[in-house]
């Protein structure tokens, strides 16, 4: 369906009955991630809200530059998006940069959110305080805030060098194709360009509200871009009761790699809290 809000319209699945279920997913993905974890939630028994951001798949790409798609833009459609459907209270699950998403929106408004779910990222603060291994795995935030210069060289010979980062995307092709069109690069790193520009990453870790809801840490072993340590560090940034768990023979996008365990994880855990 399409949600028509105030800046934006959004790409949303919503299926189900029962408690809500908000799915986040991140880059260069679309709601399409979750679609293993849908049938699961649905058929215990739960409603799952599933959007595209803006500036994604078939979701609209704002005007207004990489402002227009800053991480608070996010947290602002989601929770708008979340009124529209008459939804109070909420699961929130994020992978990727939904994680930070997601993680917005529990220190926006913590009385809502029943449980939080961080798959591959975790805090902002942790992730910057995680070592040299961290800094290193994430190289290419230090392209990505260049405008032109990034789409040029991630676009080069038919997406060589982004087929080559995403080389361990499960649908690698799937998720490249709506990046051909005109302007649709360059949104998609506009999460990017706001959300870490340089200045953030070379500055002290930020000083965030901690998370004082339930939260669970997923990370998987075989990720190429985020460490091990920076998942583990969240649990220090979390006030609320705080689990960790570690998917095995899994790269970054484990919602599609193994999908079984995550369901199975995702649904033990939103059992124990509600």
């Amino acid at each position: 369906m399409r949600v028509e809000l105030s800046d934006v319209t959004l790409d949303v699945e919503v299926s189900g009955e029962g408690p809500t279920v908000l799915l986040v997913h991140g880059f260069p993905d679309s709601h399409a991630l979750w679609r293993h974890q849908v049938p699961a939630l649905t058929a215990a028994g739960y409603r799952c809200v599933v959007p595209t951001l803006r500036g994604f798949g078939a979701s609209d790409r704002p005007e207004g530059g990489a402002e227009a798609c800053h991480p608070i833009k996010h947290v602002g459609d989601l929770l708008e998006l979340l009124g529209r459907l008459d939804v109070d209270r909420f699961h929130a699950v994020g992978h990727d940069w939904g994680s930070g998403v997601v993680q917005g929106i529990a220190q926006t408004v913590p009385d809502r959110v029943t449980s939080l779910t961080l798959m591959s990222v975790g805090s902002i603060a942790a992730i910057l305080g995680a070592g040299w291994e961290q800094r290193q795995r994430l190289w290419h935030l230090t392209l990505f805030p260049y405008e032109g210069l990034a789409e040029e060289w991630l676009s080069r010979e038919d997406f060589a060098h982004l087929r080559d980062m995403l080389s361990d995307h499960p649908e690698v092709e799937t998720v490249l194709e709506p990046l051909r069109s005109p302007g649709a690069l360059t949104a998609a790193l506009n999460i990017y360009r706001s959300g870490l520009p340089i200045e953030t990453q070379l500055a002290p870790p930020p000083a965030l509200p901690p998370l004082s809801v339930p939260v669970m840490g997923v990370w998987s072993t075989g990720d190429r871009f985020l460490t091990e340590r920076q998942m583990v560090d969240t649990g220090e940034h979390v006030t609320g009761p705080w689990r960790y768990e570690r998917v095995a023979d899994a790269g970054h996008w484990f919602p599609l790699d193994r999908p079984e365990k995550v369901n199975e994880l995702l649904l033990a855990f939103l059992k124990d809290n509600g």
